[in-house]
């Protein structure tokens, strides 16, 4: 925030709380999607703090949880040139998940990577992606099948 009167301002913290309360957790799941889970969840803090220092501006803007994505991304970028880094799954034990998805994921672009985890991770529908990206559903859905077809070639899984 700005200002000592805007910090005081309870209608501003009431707003930002809300907004946060409503967003973090989609945020969150995108920019893990994204980049890792440890450089992404340092995405979302540094986007959430962000918008919580420019809140006055941010809270006016037509999709602040896309712009605060923006912000967050740049961060990551900013943060670690390179591959993203997804848990390794061991191979000593039986799990529910296929040891070479961390690997599968981390060879498609990063669209397709959050595409296909947003989608078909966590659930999200295409209109809800759209939203926090702010990249048309006809994209999405494109990036969203080349990224499960590069996916399931990487783990010799093609229909």
């Amino acid at each position: 925030m700005s200002s000592d009167a805007s910090l005081a301002d309870g209608t501003l913290v009431e707003s930002f709380t809300l907004f946060m309360k409503e967003t973090e957790s989609n945020l969150k799941h995108a920019l893990v999607a994204a980049f890792g889970r440890e450089r992404g969840v340092e995405a979302a803090a540094e986007a959430w703090a962000y918008g919580w220092e420019h809140w006055e501006r941010v809270r006016l803007m037509e999709n602040p949880a896309g712009f605060l994505w923006g912000v967050g991304r740049n961060k990551a970028r900013a943060a670690g040139r390179g591959t993203q880094s997804f848990p390794m799954v061991p191979t000593d034990r039986e799990y529910l998940v296929e040891p070479g998805l961390p690997n599968g994921l981390e060879r498609l672009s990063e669209r397709q990577r959050i595409a296909v985890l947003l989608k078909h991770g966590y659930g999200w529908t295409y209109a809800e992606i759209s939203e926090l990206l702010d990249i048309s559903i006809p994209s999405l859905q494109k990036h969203a099948e080349r990224g499960m077809t590069k996916l399931r070639k990487t783990l010799g899984a093609e229909q």
